[in-house]
């Protein structure tokens, strides 16, 4: 016997957008804040409780989970994935939000392509390059790569 699913749309809700932004459709952006001049790609999902300053680029396939905060000026590649949950009990939180961790990313920062970002803070001006896993903390601008990424070199 085949059942009906139960399909929830995709699409744009109770977002606050600055002046000038850009949105390329289809994509899965709600409860946000998003500052003025910035660009979001197509297949890209912003959850509710992200902050993303001006003048930022978030490019396609991109997951910008719950309680990260984005600067402004930042570029943010193609299929960067940002982690909030730990599976701190040996599995996903399930929803419990008193188990995920916050994401902060600085001013002037660029994350390439495929990069997946754990709940870390991560300073102004910083490129992390793509691929890369950040798992720890950055706290000096320069160039960051592999995994667990690491500083290649200061700016």
């Amino acid at each position: 016997m085949s059942h009906s699913p139960r399909v929830l749309g995709i699409g744009i809700k109770d977002v606050e957008f600055g002046e000038g932004v850009t949105v390329v459709e289809p994509c899965n952006i709600y409860g946000c804040k998003i500052g003025a001049g910035s660009f979001v790609g197509p297949f890209v999902e912003i959850q509710k409780g992200v902050t993303i300053g001006e003048h930022t680029k978030v490019q396609s396939h991109a997951f910008v989970c719950d309680l990260v905060t984005i600067g402004s000026d930042c570029f943010i590649g193609h299929g960067v994935v940002f982690i909030n949950d730990m599976f701190a009990h040996g599995g996903p939180a399930r929803g419990d939000r008193s188990l995920y961790r916050a994401t902060t990313v600085g001013d002037h920062v660029s994350i390439g392509s495929n990069a997946t970002v754990l709940p870390v803070s991560i300073c102004d001006h910083v490129v992390i390059g793509a691929g890369s896993v950040v798992t720890k903390d950055i706290k000096k601008p320069g160039i960051y790569a592999g995994n667990p990424a690491k500083l290649i070199r200061t700016l």
